[in-house]
C-alpha cells in the first residue's frame, strides 16, 4: 500500500493508523498547492480530487477520504482492535466520534487555516471552535481515550485535528483534559514514528 500525504495535514491520521496496524506501506508526499508528487508527477493523475489522504492498494485500487481509509486499514487487522467488530455498539460509538471530528472539528478549522477567509469572520469561527473544544475537554475527563479504555482510529483523527489549534492560536487555557490527552497520544510509539517520518514535532 502507498499513502499519499502532506506533512501535518489530515492525512496524518491515516498515517498513524497505518503504523498502529503494523501493515507494510510506503509514503509519497504531495505538494497540494501545485498538485504534484515528490517526483514531479501530476497528483491529479493519481487522485482527481487533488486532496490527501489517498491510499493506493496493492491491486492498484485507489481509496480516498480519511474516514474511509482509516476504517479500511483497521478492518484488515481486527486483532489490533483499532475499530470494534461490526456487531458491537463500540464500533458505532467510534464512528460517532469519527463523524464528529470530521464535521464539527475538522471543518471548523478550515476557515481559520485558509488565507482567503475574510478577517472579520475569523473571530466568529474561532469562538465557535473554542466552544466545541470545551465540550471535547469535558468528554475526555474520565477516560484515557476518546472512546474509553482503548485507542481507536477516532483518536488518530482527533489528535491530528487538535494539533492545528496551536497554528491558529486558539485559546486552550483551562483545557487540561485535552492537554493530557494530547501528551498520551503523542507518547505512543506509532504516533511518534509517524510524526518523525513527516518531520513534525
Amino acid at each position: 500500500m502507498k499513502l499519499f500525504y502532506k506533512p501535518g495535514a489530515c492525512s496524518l491520521a491515516s498515517h498513524i493508523v497505518l503504523r498502529e496496524s503494523g501493515q507494510d506501506f510506503t509514503l509519497e508526499g504531495v505538494d497540494l498547492a501545485k498538485k504534484i508528487l515528490e517526483n514531479g508527477d501530476n497528483y491529479l493523475q493519481v487522485n482527481p480530487k487533488g486532496q490527501v489522504p489517498a491510499l493506493l492498494l496493492d491491486d492498484e485500487t485507489l481509496l480516498t477520504e480519511g474516514v474511509a481509509i482509516m476504517q479500511y486499514i483497521a478492518d484488515r487487522v481486527p486483532d489490533r482492535q483499532l475499530l470494534a467488530a461490526t456487531d458491537t455498539l463500540k464500533r458505532y460509538k467510534t464512528l460517532e466520534w469519527l463523524n464528529y471530528v470530521a464535521t464539527e472539528l475538522h471543518k471548523s478549522f478550515t476557515p481559520l487555516l485558509r488565507p482567503d477567509t475574510p478577517e472579520d469572520y475569523k473571530p466568529i469561527a474561532r469562538a465557535l471552535l473554542e466552544k466545541k473544544l470545551q465540550y471535547l475537554n469535558e468528554s475526555l475527563k474520565d477516560d484515557q481515550w476518546i472512546c474509553g479504555s482503548r485507542f481507536t482510529i477516532a483518536d488518530a483523527y482527533l489528535f491530528t485535528v487538535l494539533r492545528w489549534a496551536r497554528a491558529v492560536k486558539l485559546n486552550m487555557e483551562g483545557l487540561s483534559h485535552i492537554a493530557s490527552y494530547m501528551e498520551r497520544v503523542a507518547a505512543r510509539p506509532a504516533v511518534a514514528a509517524a510524526m518523525k517520518a513527516e518531520g513534525l514535532n
